[in-house]
């Protein structure tokens, strides 16, 4: 029986998924890449202080950041030691309508965390490289088990989405949801409860999943990931948790296979759409459907 959303969750702030992050070696081989793959990309931003940039995906309620690091000697947040094992998604951030009632929230439910904080980057655009600003929150993992998150609002939505930029070659319209292994998926998303609530919690077969009220996040075991993914087995056996794969709802689902099919990326038919390999998407099973 799927979540009623009719209640507000411990945190209502927090408004559902604002955009995944996928941790690459290289960001401007990972750019081409995922141009191929038919995602329009923003041109390259870089955040101001740090060592990493990246080049973001966007659509209308979320976007996929691919992040990569372009001056080792800065500050990466960890990112040097991600893509040592491998690449792929490492987390995501949630949206937030305020940082300062997000804080109130999360200090009222009593759950720890870091900030506010402000965070800037660089978009070099066509006229001239403009700022874009972010409000942050940072939760530990003890409040997000499973997985790595943090909160993020955007003080600057207008530098973000230009109408060229949510045309994507293989009509994509947002994310859907994130499939992460674990241990023990009941266990995992039962962790989130003083974020979510109980109401916004389900379970299936070898899969319990959140729903965010804008995107889900779906914990399962290796074998539940196999059991969703059968014709991509053997699949990566890294230790969990981790990020394994990203649904994204398309428009149309034969033009999408169309795309890829004329850019050769290895897409597997699925009645809803396609599912694309982890090798073809930097470490990402990208899972394409038309609902």
């Amino acid at each position: 029986m799927p979540p009623a959303l009719d209640s507000l969750p411990p945190v209502p702030a927090i408004t559902g998924v604002d955009h995944v992050l996928v941790g690459v070696r290289d960001l401007e081989a990972a750019a081409r890449n995922w141009d191929r793959l038919g995602f329009h990309l923003t041109p390259r931003g870089r955040h101001i202080g740090w060592g990493t940039g990246n080049y973001c995906i966007m659509f209308e309620p979320n976007y996929i950041e691919l992040l990569g690091i372009i001056d080792p000697a800065q500050f990466t947040n960890n990112l040097e030691q991600f893509v040592k094992t491998h690449e792929g998604l490492m987390g995501l951030a949630f949206a937030g309508r305020d940082e300062a009632q997000c804080a109130r929230e999360l200090r009222a439910a009593n759950l720890p965390f870091d900030g506010p904080k402000v965070l800037k980057r660089e978009l070099e655009l066509p006229e001239g490289t403009v700022l874009p600003e972010f409000g942050l929150i940072m939760l530990p993992r003890d409040v997000t088990p499973g997985l790595s998150a943090f909160v993020t609002v955007h003080k600057t939505p207008e530098l973000l989405r230009r109408p060229e930029w949510l045309r994507h070659a293989n009509r994509a319209t947002g994310i859907v949801s994130v499939t992460v292994v674990v241990d023990d998926p009941v266990d995992a998303a039962f962790g989130w409860l003083p974020v979510f609530g109980p109401e916004r919690i389900s379970t299936a077969n070898l899969m319990t999943v959140i729903d965010t009220g804008g995107g889900h996040i779906r914990f399962t075991t290796k074998a539940g990931l196999e059991q969703l993914y059968p014709a991509l087995v053997p699949l990566p056996d890294y230790p969990a948790p981790w990020v394994a794969a990203m649904k994204i709802a398309v428009a149309d689902k034969a033009r999408c296979r169309d795309h890829l099919r004329f850019h050769n990326v290895l897409a597997l038919k699925t009645g809803k759409g396609c599912i694309v390999p982890p090798e073809e998407a930097n470490g990402v099973i990208i899972e394409f459907v038309q609902e």
